[in-house]
Parts: C-alpha cells; structure tokens; sequence
C-alpha cells in the first residue's frame, strides 16, 4: 500500500490532522492564538475572505483563505474543528460552539424557519426542551413529539408532519437511557417528501460508542463539555456533518451569533481529545460493573442501564447501534424522592454536581435540577420519577465506587 493512499486511524488522526508545526514556530502541539483581528496578506486576498465568509463565493480545494475576524473564526477553532473530525465516523467537517446549547440552538435557528416543524424525542436534556418551548414555539416553530424508544410512533409521528425541516433524537435519552433506533428514523426521514434533516445528540455514547452519521443521520451534536472534554473546567458544543454544507451554513448562524468557542478553550479541548477513548473505555466499564452488582439491591427499584434491558425492543436496538454501554447509570428508587436525597446526602465519592463524562463520578437527581425546567405533566410521561438518580461514573477504581453506592443505598434502604 502507498503512502499517498494510505488512510490514518482516529487515535492518529486526532493527533496530526490539520496542524503544521511550521506555523507555529516549530511547536510540536498546537499553540494559542489570542487575536481578534488577523492582517490580510493583500487587500486582494482581504476582499476574497469576505467573499467566502458571506458566501459569495466558495473557496478552491486546498486554498489558503486568510482570516479576518476571531468571531467567524480563527487557528484554535480550525485547529480543533480539523482534529475532532476523525473521532466520528463519517463526519466530513465540524463547527465548534461555546456550550452545548449553543450548538444545539444554532442547529434550530438555523434550520428550522418560521412555520416550520420539529419532530422530537422525549425526554429531552431540559436545556433543549426549554429551548423549543419559550423560543422555538414562540417564533412559530411547531414541535411535535414521540417517546423515546417508540420507532413506530416516531415513524408516524414523522410521516404526518407538514412543514418538516428537523428530526431531532437524543439518544440514549437524558437520564432515562431510553434508545431510539436511529436507521429507523433517518428511514422514515428519507420517505418523506419535505426530506427532513435527522440531527442525533450524541453526547452520551459518542464519540466512542455510537456513530449516528454512519446510521445515515445528516447531524451529530455535542456538548463537548462532556466526555470529549473530560475534566469538567470548560464548557463547549460541537456539531459533526458528513455534508459540509450544513457546516457552512452553521458557521454563518454562529457568525452572527457570536458563539464561537474561544481560543484558549479551543486550545484545551484540543488537547483532551486524543484520551475519549481511553477515558471512555474506562469510565463504560466501571459503570457496568456498577449497574450490574447494586441490580436487586432492596433499596432500588430498577437499574436504566444498556446491558440490563429487559425490553426485546430496546436490546435490539442496543446491539444494533452501541458498540458499548457506556458510563451514565440511572437508579430508581423505591423511597422516593426521600430515598433519592438520603442516597445523595450519604455518597462520599461521588459529588452531588449536574453535568457528566468528567473524570470525576457525578451523581445527580434530574427531576429538580437538570430536567427542572420540565412540567409535572412532561416529567411524568417522560419516567424521570422522583425516586430516579442519575450517575456519572468517572476513572476512579470501580471497587471504590461499588463501596459508595452499595452504602449509600443502604442508608437509602
């Protein structure tokens, strides 16, 4: 095989794609660009970048376009956008946002016009179904919804929608780990005639353990905050397309938005990246290893967690598109919320912090904090129940974790 022709793996690619060590001042790793403002090399090449960046033109395979202005873009976000592309498979290009909501939200602002309609799962991240119901609706964008794990009802709730731009799943869904078939969907996406985009939020499985654009979704989202990140000290979102078009566009809505990731973050992100599989692997392990010994224990109710699925539907849909379960685990217990407070109170690993995917275990109890923003009505439909408490098992030794969640559960029990 020829060098030319040779084709690098993730784990090398996200080491040396898109970096020239000679624009640097020969640094081995990528360096900060704190700037605003970039000089043009010529006031030719100034009227070309404007001509790109506002989409008057396109630019030539392998152009070097100067760079104008830090908010359209600059080295940190082209750096991390060129690197973090090999992580997901098939993923042609990447635009880089300052939180994941910021790229879930530049995502609908950007596709979903006035008078449009979004096909939805449930239950969403609180943050996004908030987004869709005090600024989507209200600017006339209608949302309609399907239970996570129904492929037969999101089939026909997608087959019936006028108007649709946006499939929007979250899958495993946020906390329930609920699974939605992914190729279903983009299935029932494709037969339709407004040829709506299926948008995928990964942030759960992927990079490592779920690939929704090689199960035919057009977008995969981020909060980079997460498991690509991994230390929980900075907050970014990330959107991956096979099209780079949809990037294009993308890039446009956060130019005029303002919510590009900045550049020391960019930096940081960028160095965390090369260690997702690493971390992810190891964080997947400890979790099922936890799921799997408090299963049956007296205070617990059910373990939400891939490998104890009972539903012949969901195990299908697990081996059919995760290759591994993952580290978030979600316990429903018997108590109630009392049970669910105790529990928390009694953990001393585990800090009692939203968020997740840091390398420190997290744990959490959704319907007061991250899924607040909730109605009783959506909370209930949804199954986040009072008793439900969601881990986030990080890098510690899994025999420590075991011993503070078995204890906790007994002061729970």
């Amino acid at each position: 095989m020829s060098h030319r022709k040779y084709v690098l793996r993730p784990e090398t690619a996200v080491l040396t794609r898109g970096f020239d060590p000679k624009l640097s001042v020969g640094s081995a790793r990528p360096a900060v660009f704190r700037s605003s403002t970039y000089v043009f090399s010529s006031p030719e090449s100034a009227a070309r970048a404007f001509d790109i960046a506002l989409g008057r033109a396109k630019p030539a395979p392998d152009e070097s376009v100067d760079l104008i202005y830090s908010r359209l873009a600059h080295p940190n976000a082209q750096i991390l956008e060129d690197q973090v592309v090999p992580l997901e498979r098939d993923a042609a290009d990447a635009a880089v946002f300052n939180s994941g909501m910021a790229a879930i939200s530049s995502v609908f602002l950007t596709f979903c016009p006035p008078g449009s309609t979004v096909v939805h799962t449930t239950p969403l991240y609180g943050g996004t179904q908030l987004l869709l119901d005090s600024m989507m609706t209200p600017l006339g964008v209608k949302a309609v919804t399907a239970a996570a794990g129904d492929t037969q009802g999101l089939a026909a709730a997608i087959a019936l929608a006028k108007g649709l731009k946006l499939v929007f799943l979250e899958t495993p869904a946020n906390p329930t780990l609920t699974m939605t078939d992914i190729a279903a969907a983009v299935q029932a996406a494709r037969a339709h005639p407004d040829r709506p985009l299926v948008v995928v939020d990964n942030t759960f499985l992927g990079p490592s353990f779920q690939h929704p654009l090689t199960l035919g979704a057009d977008l995969c989202v981020y909060s980079a905050t997460k498991y690509l990140n991994g230390f929980s000290d900075l907050l970014a979102g990330l959107v991956l397309a096979k099209n780079g078009e949809l990037v294009t566009q993308l890039r446009g809505t956060r130019a005029v938005l303002g919510n590009i990731l900045q550049p020391d973050e960019c930096w940081l992100l960028n160095t965390r990246l090369p260690t997702v599989p690493l971390r992810m692997n190891k964080q997947s392990k400890s979790a099922q290893r936890l799921a799997e010994a408090v299963h049956g224990h007296r205070a617990v109710a059910k373990v939400h967690y891939p490998t104890l699925f009972e539903d012949q539907e969901q195990q299908r849909i697990r081996d059919a598109q995760c290759d591994y379960p993952g580290g978030i685990v979600t316990l429903e217990l018997k108590g109630g919320r009392p049970a669910a407070f105790t529990f928390l109170r009694s953990l001393r690993i585990f800090h009692n912090a939203v968020s997740l995917g840091g390398v420190e275990s997290l744990a959490c109890h959704p319907r007061t904090t991250t899924h607040s923003e909730m109605t009783v009505e959506q909370l209930d439909a949804a199954g986040i129940t009072e008793g439900l408490v969601r881990l986030s098992t990080g890098i510690e030794s899994w025999h420590d974790l075991l011993v503070d969640v078995k204890g906790a559960l007994d002061a729970a029990a």
